[in-house]
């Protein structure tokens, strides 16, 4: 085992559910194996500020007190543009040798990860990731921190839209996070029973007119024969506008009324749901062991409940698809809406 005296960890990008209880563990192991624990604050932002002042923090066993249940970070989170520079690049490696660390630990995306690529030719401590990102859209893992609490407070919300919906007898386009990625999306149109899921994973720009005239026949049709309300769950970056467009098009083509609800940043936010907390904290307890076995330049991931390492290049290189059978389950119950309408 390598011995290490002092580490560092820092909170990146979008946030995340369970992006604390990730920190908690973190100084806990650290401290089980007497390490220093210094916390940056705002991201990379944090490492590139030349005067590092209130921008850094010696994390201890009173700072994992009651964090646990809360969303965001403790750390604070921010984009950097700076970390695609390389004067930026350098100042990050100086205030880590400044600080004497000898491992960073960063929590966040693919965006992050892509940041601690880079940051290796300026600075040779090493590197460890730790997947925090409600998209689930990083390789190699089986589900990063915040993905289930994300899914389960889309999944509240549109049962709540699903009541006025009933109620009024309307049709609602839902929108949903996740970037570039139809993870969120499939998971909660199926969760939440909605009639229709758009998604990158069965929808291409190229065939809009015909989805479009497709959506106003499977709409009227299910209205003619059950009087009821009709969710359509959509995906942000999908349909050119985003769901305020769709429900345009579908009114001026179709004659189709339809209101739209954009959940936006309320998927981020929210205490983490147990499995996101018990995730993070198998990752955190991960990511200080790997640094004591010397491990450089990887990502914290669980395959199958097993923690392992994946290198931080092969991590983001957005190869990882929705589950098959979910998509095919989603198109097995809109075959037999459509033959079964009551």
């Amino acid at each position: 085992m390598k011995k290490i005296n002092r580490i560092a960890i820092l909170t990146s990008g979008g946030d995340a559910p369970g992006m604390n209880a990730a920190i908690r563990s973190v100084i806990l192991a650290a401290h089980h194996y007497h390490i220093d624990v210094i916390g940056f604050y705002h991201g990379f932002n944090g490492l590139i500020c030349k005067e590092n002042i209130n921008q850094t923090k010696c994390l201890s066993l009173v700072d994992t007190s009651n964090i646990i249940q809360r969303g965001g970070t403790i750390l604070k989170s921010a984009r950097c543009p700076e970390m695609q520079t390389e004067q930026g690049l350098k100042q990050a490696a100086k205030t880590l040798n400044n600080n004497e660390i000898e491992a960073l630990i960063v929590i966040g995306g693919d965006g992050s990860f892509n940041g601690l690529i880079e940051l290796k030719n300026y600075w040779h401590g090493q590197l460890i990731g730790i997947p925090g990102t409600i998209d689930n859209d990083l390789d190699g893992t089986d589900f990063t921190i915040g993905f289930a609490t994300a899914v389960n407070t889309a999944i509240e919300a549109i049962d709540k839209i699903r009541d006025t919906a009933d109620a009024f007898e309307r049709i609602f386009i839902v929108e949903l996070m996740g970037r570039h990625s139809g993870h969120i999306t499939f998971n909660v149109g199926i969760a939440c029973g909605a009639e229709q899921v758009l998604s990158f994973e069965n929808f291409s720009i190229d065939d809009k007119e015909a989805k479009l005239q497709q959506l106003a026949d499977e709409i009227n049709t299910a209205q003619e024969n059950r009087h009821s309300s009709y969710i359509i769950v959509i995906a942000e970056n999908l349909w050119p506008g985003g769901a305020m467009e769709l429900a345009k098009e579908l009114r001026q083509k179709a004659n189709v009324d339809c209101t739209a609800c954009v959940l936006g940043h309320i998927q981020r936010g929210g205490s983490p749901v147990p499995k996101d907390r018990l995730l993070a904290t198998k990752m955190g307890v991960a990511a200080v062991q790997a640094i004591i076995e010397g491990e450089h330049c990887i990502m914290i991931a669980e395959q199958n409940n097993t923690m392992c390492h994946i290198n931080l290049a092969e991590a983001v290189k957005h190869h990882k698809v929705v589950n098959q059978q979910l998509v095919e389950a989603q198109e097995n119950i809109l075959a037999l809406t459509a033959q079964n309408q009551y």
